[in-house]
């Protein structure tokens, strides 16, 4: 059965990559995607492994194509220069683009100053607390969203590792929600901050396609699945150091 599908996703290789090359949009700033080595311009990750994966079984070439934020993802989709994007799963955008099955799901948490009394996620709602998110990402408006009685504060780009500890040791920002990856990331920079150990919000990294394309959709799923089944997604996470990371099932 494996087979008779792999060889039904070759043959729809113009229909999801008509130019001969598969274009892949994705979240540039966005470790649990993928990551740029500064020196070299190197792409990997797990959204890099599977653009490239899924290319190499329709058997054309792969473009990689970051973008700084998931408006320009979309953008790139629905202006037909991107065949596919990554993005996380989210009502908003679904309203723009159809998603895939997702490929792994993505475990989010708040980053607080190591003595803080917020132990848990749920200690964050409360009077006085001011949570900061990044504008447009899913963890800003899961919190805008959710929060009844915390404040938050909006940031149009996500700060420096140095910036983000700065602030929650001041106080400026009692926690910082996003990714775990990324907030595991600004952990290891400094003793003097810390992740809470469960998780707000987790939710899953997919493909997208403009909406209504039912056809491409439907290839692409059969890629999703038989790469989360054949352990494809689990290696492409071990091979990026994720962690707070799992195989969608």
């Amino acid at each position: 059965m494996r087979v008779v599908a792999l060889l039904l996703l070759l043959l729809a290789a113009p229909q999801l990559a008509p130019t001969g090359t598969l274009r892949a949009a994705f979240l540039a700033t966005n470790p649990v995607q993928a990551r740029i080595d500064p020196q070299t311009g190197a792409i990997s990750g797990p959204a890099a492994d599977m653009a490239r994966e899924l290319a190499r079984r329709l058997g054309v070439q792969v473009s990689l194509m970051p973008e700084p934020d998931a408006a320009a993802v979309i953008a790139r989709v629905l202006a037909k220069q991107a065949d596919i994007g990554f993005l996380a799963v989210e009502a908003e955008r679904a309203t723009q683009v159809d998603f895939s099955e997702p490929y792994l799901i993505m475990g989010n948490g708040y980053l607080v100053r190591a003595d803080s009394d917020i132990q848990r996620s749920a200690d964050v709602d409360r009077a006085g607390i001011t949570v900061g998110a990044v504008k447009g990402q899913t963890q800003q408006i899961h919190v805008s969203a959710n929060l009844e009685n915390a404040r938050v504060r909006v940031f149009d780009a996500t700060p420096s590792h140095e910036a983000l500890v700065k602030m929650l040791v001041s106080g400026e920002l009692q926690a910082f929600a996003a990714n775990r990856q990324r907030m595991g990331d600004t952990a290891a920079t400094s003793p003097r901050v810390r992740i809470l150990a469960d998780d707000f919000l987790k939710i899953g990294q997919a493909i997208v396609v403009p909406r209504g394309d039912t056809a491409r959709l439907k290839e692409i799923n059969t890629f999703v699945l038989d790469a989360r089944k054949s352990g494809f997604v689990q290696q492409a996470i071990t091979r990026a150091k994720l962690t707070g990371m799992e195989v969608a099932r």
